[in-house]
């Protein structure tokens, strides 16, 4: 026990200093709060789907709902089922043994839903691509409409995705534009169902 204090007292603290505040991002936290309450009506729930993901891009999940990004005070949560949820976040390439599982997924989340893909495997397949055991990247198996690439994807570039699937939420609630997938595929997103669906669906 004494040896173990010694040496805690001899290394010291090696853990890094905390980050400095971003104010832009108080302005984006902010400008995202309010576009949420005005598309959606209530907070954006997230259903999280690995459908065969290495776990790296789990940890960078983990990370939005820490004090530093506190995805919770955005008004955005992750939510246990699918019949709760307004978009999908699916990791990892789709293994055969979850492609089942991921459609079932897909077709219990009410419309209109939102589906992002996460990280390069989730996007084309990452390292794994397709072959016996994969199907590759999610749009290969359910529409997508966001793909935010990385290996593993970062937190920040998890916080983009899901303003930036905001913003497409806010297309096909007017335009019913197309959504761009990973691998330069291009997914047609489900029809517009008007301003008032967001908000009336629960």
């Amino acid at each position: 026990m004494y040896p173990i204090i010694k040496q805690m007292l001899r290394t010291g603290i090696k853990t890094e200093a905390p980050p400095a505040p971003d104010e832009s991002m108080r302005v984006v936290q902010q400008r995202l709060q309010e576009n949420i309450l005005k598309h959606f009506g209530h907070a954006l729930a997230i259903r999280h789907v690995d459908a065969g993901s290495c776990n790296g891009c789990e940890l960078e999940i983990h990370c939005l709902n820490n004090p530093y990004y506190n995805l919770e005070g955005l008004g955005i949560n992750f939510v246990a089922s699918p019949r709760h949820a307004d978009m999908l976040l699916v990791t990892g390439p789709v293994t055969k043994n979850m492609e089942i599982a991921l459609r079932r997924t897909y077709d219990a989340t009410p419309e209109p839903k939102l589906v992002v893909a996460l990280g390069d495997c989730g996007c084309m397949g990452g390292i794994y691509g397709e072959n016996y055991a994969s199907c590759g990247g999610i749009a290969n198996v359910i529409p997508v409409d966001v793909a935010v690439p990385g290996l593993s994807a970062h937190a920040d570039g998890d916080h983009a995705g899901h303003s930036d699937s905001h913003q497409q939420g806010q297309k096909r609630l007017t335009t019913g534009n197309t959504g761009r997938t990973g691998g330069d595929k291009l997914v047609r997103l489900h029809p517009p169902p008007g301003d008032d669906a967001m908000k009336h669906r629960h």
